[in-house]
């Protein structure tokens, strides 16, 4: 790889308008939705018919086809849609490779070429070096997203998937951009950080997004390829701020400490048992949840203090024991073992997402792995995942985000477990910003007594609204709720009090004259209604229901 060849491909690419918007555009909504239940009929379908209304090539199309669709095209269809890096630049990038002769058994023209080429000239139209076909040998795809920083725009290389393969994913695999990875990195709080680190980095989309709000970034991995890659598209997407180390989980920052350290880590649960793949993309080497763990029991060491972890991973239930009481051990004792001395105890934010059964647990990740339902393999790994799962008395795994803090204070100390399934708020520019305004507004009322939080203004958030519900005929109320149009899309049943006093909460009046107010107006004890209040408003405060002044 040499920088001037990225350059040129860079160049290639937007000269291309090679992105999301103009591949929507090239086959349309519902082949994008079929291309992620890796079906390209439609798409190709949509291509073919491109070509046949232009008479010729377009160059997104082009790319399109070998690198989203993972289908050969002709070395003359590239060569137009790459003119500053050309074939051979591409060939030297480890882009493409020569595919076989057209004729060859098992081998097909690309979709939407013509039956015949016109023209003249070496290497031009009509020639047999125009004719040859050439493949992919990695996924070059463009990414888009909004984030606090703006929108902005990649082009993101891993390793070929499924489709393009026609087989199971190799063990080594390096994935792309998948759910997960737009999970976390919609998570991520967008402060400002000298120091960020970016453990198990894969493609290096976390890092990549991770370098919008840190000076500097440290991206680590296991797998030279998943390194080389993860540089590859550092340097084609010019963002030079990142660093990559080889090596497993904390071992290549040993002795350092980061602002922020972002993982989704390899946290599938799989069996250690001959004969079962073992993806470097997503299985960490340990058994059952013992990766999560380890991320978890090393970011102490590894943070600054008020330093902030973030992470994706899958915990266990076992038959006698609830996932949270198994999370909060891991949480009250993060240090190594080699560490010289214990490390404090981390705040936590813990949020499960889903809960599965060991049977579909399984199943989800057999398929993730392209061995496809109803052949003996797929029987076979079945049977080995629920014994492994049988084996430790698993009855149901856990999926969900996890927020770890080095605390600086212990006046604002937090470990809140919770269980979110339902659907999340709207946030178009990713859930970030409001971990980031959560735990601000929690530390602000962790460090106030009552006698202070009664004398603080509040505010509605902008995004809250209230539903009351009457039985026909009746003037009061039977049900009241809260909803939260953003952040996690919560919901909080209110009474008669608290539904007066959130309503009151307009910047005027601090939070002990509503009260006041309220228990003259309801005949009630003023400091009984206070004690009754204010536990409730601390948390409309921690859930962004109520703003404290700025």
């Amino acid at each position: 790889m040499t920088s001037a060849l990225v350059d040129q491909l860079r160049a290639d690419l937007g000269a291309a308008h090679y992105s999301v918007s103009a591949l929507t555009g090239l086959w349309g909504r519902e082949a994008d939705a079929a291309l992620r239940r890796n079906q390209r009929v439609p798409a190709q379908r949509a291509l073919d018919a491109l070509r046949v209304r232009l008479g010729r090539a377009e160059s997104s199309a082009t790319l399109a086809q070998l690198f989203v669709l993972g289908l050969p095209v002709s070395r003359a269809d590239l060569a137009a849609a790459l003119p500053r890096l050309g074939v051979v630049g591409a060939q030297a990038l480890g882009l493409v490779a020569d595919e076989a002769p057209a004729d060859a058994p098992g081998t097909a023209a690309p979709a939407g070429a013509p039956a015949t080429e016109t023209g003249t000239g070496p290497g031009g139209p009509g020639t047999p070096e125009a004719a040859a076909l050439l493949r992919p040998l990695i996924e070059l795809r463009p990414y888009s997203f909004v984030d606090e920083h703006g929108a902005g725009s990649w082009w993101i290389a891993s390793d070929l998937g499924e489709l393009a393969l026609g087989r199971a994913l190799g063990e080594t695999h390096v994935l792309g951009v998948g759910g997960a990875s737009l999970t976390l990195s919609g998570l991520l709080i967008p402060a400002r950080v000298a120091t960020a680190l970016d453990l198990g980095t894969g493609c290096g989309i976390q890092a990549m997004h991770a370098a919008r709000h840190a000076d500097r970034v440290v991206a680590t991995d296991i797998s030279v390829r998943a390194l080389e890659l993860a540089a590859f598209n550092a340097e084609l997407n010019g963002i030079p701020n990142i660093e990559f180390r080889l090596g497993s989980l904390f071992e290549p920052v040993a002795g350092e400490r980061f602002d922020h350290i972002i993982s989704n880590p390899p946290f599938v649960i799989t069996p250690r048992t001959e004969g079962v793949p073992s993806y470097e993309y997503r299985d960490g080497g340990m058994v059952g949840d013992a990766l999560v763990e380890a991320v978890v029991r090393g970011a102490a060491e590894h943070l600054t203090p008020g330093g902030i972890a973030q992470l994706l991973g899958n915990w266990e239930y076992r038959t006698d024991q609830d996932a949270f009481s198994r999370l909060d051990h891991w949480l009250d004792s993060p240090d190594a073992p080699a560490a010289p001395a214990p490390a404090p105890a981390l705040d936590a934010w813990i949020i499960e997402r889903e809960v599965q059964s060991p049977a579909l647990y399984a199943e989800t990740w057999i398929r993730d792995g392209g061995t496809r339902p109803g052949t003996a393999d797929f029987d076979r790994l079945y049977g080995a995942w629920l014994d492994d799962f049988e084996a430790r008395d698993v009855s149901q795994v856990g999926f969900g985000y996890m927020l770890l803090r080095r605390p600086a204070r212990a006046e604002t100390a937090l470990r809140r477990l919770e269980r979110l399934p339902g659907a999340l708020g709207h946030n178009p520019a990713g859930i970030g910003s409001h971990l980031a305004a959560c735990l601000a507004a929690h530390d602000k009322t962790a460090a106030m007594d009552d006698a202070r939080l009664a004398r603080t203004r509040l505010t509605v958030a902008s995004d809250v609204t209230e539903e009351r519900h009457y039985w026909p005929g009746q003037e009061d109320p039977t049900l009241m709720t809260l909803h939260q149009g953003g952040g996690f899309g919560r919901s909080v049943s209110l009474d008669t009090a608290l539904a007066a006093l959130v309503g009151a909460c307009d910047g005027d009046l601090d939070v002990g004259s509503i009260v006041s107010a309220l228990a003259e107006l309801l005949d009630a004890d003023e400091g009984d209604l206070a004690a009754e209040l204010l536990p409730s408003v601390r948390g409309l405060i921690g859930d962004g229901f109520l703003l404290p002044p700025a």
